[in-house]
């Protein structure tokens, strides 16, 4: 290979060089003070029936959290996104789960989480959240980081814009597209 076709080879695969995509040799562990992202394990299932979603369908029964999970856990296998438990720290148990579940292929990240209802408004996802985007950024590589919500969902719209994200469409059905402002 030329030098020549060796740069317009690395231009137009620059991304894919760049980006450190899972899977990884060991299932990445963040955590700060307050919370630990982990590895979703078997004996977390229980708590997670609340908040099981795969494509925007959610479980009602353990088996097809069990089988969402599965799902979840062969994409993280292909490339294709990460997603950690938060578990709190003090007693390890899951309170929601956040990563990203989208858009590697093309450099980006689209960021999704859910919270059990007992823990909302306690901060766990503003901390979760912003060590999952550090994360996508330094360790990853994205070049972009999106997430979309319905326009209903204040909660999670205030999460967004605290985390330093901007509306930037409106989309069908209700929903609107936020992006991280880098």
């Amino acid at each position: 290979m030329t030098s020549q076709n060796l740069f317009l080879f690395l231009h137009i695969h620059k991304d894919k060089i760049l980006m450190k995509r899972p899977p990884y040799e060991n299932f990445p562990v963040i955590s700060n003070e307050r919370l630990s992202l982990r590895e979703i394990h078997s004996d977390d299932m229980n708590d997670l029936i609340e908040i099981s979603f795969y494509d925007a369908v959610q479980a009602t029964t353990m088996e097809q959290a069990i089988e969402m999970q599965t799902r979840i856990n062969e994409d993280y296998l292909s490339g294709n996104s990460i997603h950690w438990g938060i578990a709190d720290r003090f007693t390890n148990r899951i309170v929601g789960t956040c990563g990203y579940y989208r858009g590697f292929d093309k450099g980006e990240g689209e960021l999704g989480c859910v919270l059990l209802s007992k823990y909302k408004g306690q901060g766990y996802m503003t901390s979760a959240m912003s060590l999952v985007i550090d994360f996508g950024l330094n360790e990853i590589g994205l070049s972009r980081i999106w997430a979309i919500t319905t326009k209903q969902n204040q909660q999670a719209i205030n999460l967004m814009e605290k985390l330093n994200f901007l509306q930037i469409a409106e989309l069908e059905d209700e929903h609107v597209e936020y992006e991280l402002k880098m």
